[in-house]
């Protein structure tokens, strides 16, 4: 069963990660409101981004990874820059400046 990771941009400017098996009925439903509860508070919702894959569950593993990513990964994903991600995934306790060096 195919299954699709996406990303929702609510009202509230905030990011939503979710996995489905029917992406077209998944956001029929967060936009009446049957969603999740954080989309729910945060109508209308926007569908910014998603990945397609041969299993669902593999979508699931998806959404749990990105969802555990900052805001600003996320954005480089939905703006079509992977290059960014791995300097994205950089702590920023790990970042040193130049005075460091």
């Amino acid at each position: 069963m195919k299954g699709w990771m996406y990303i929702l941009l609510c009202s509230d400017g905030s990011y939503y990660t979710g996995s489905t098996n029917n992406l077209e009925l998944r956001l029929a439903q967060h936009q009446r409101g049957e969603g999740a509860n954080n989309t729910k508070k945060r109508l209308p919702v926007k569908l910014l981004y998603f990945e397609e894959y041969d299993r669902i569950d593999l979508a699931f593993y998806r959404e749990k990874q990105v969802q555990g990513w900052s805001r600003r990964k996320k954005e480089a994903l939905i703006n079509g820059t992977p290059e960014l991600l791995p300097q994205l995934a950089i702590a920023y306790r790990d970042l040193r400046s130049e005075a460091d060096l």
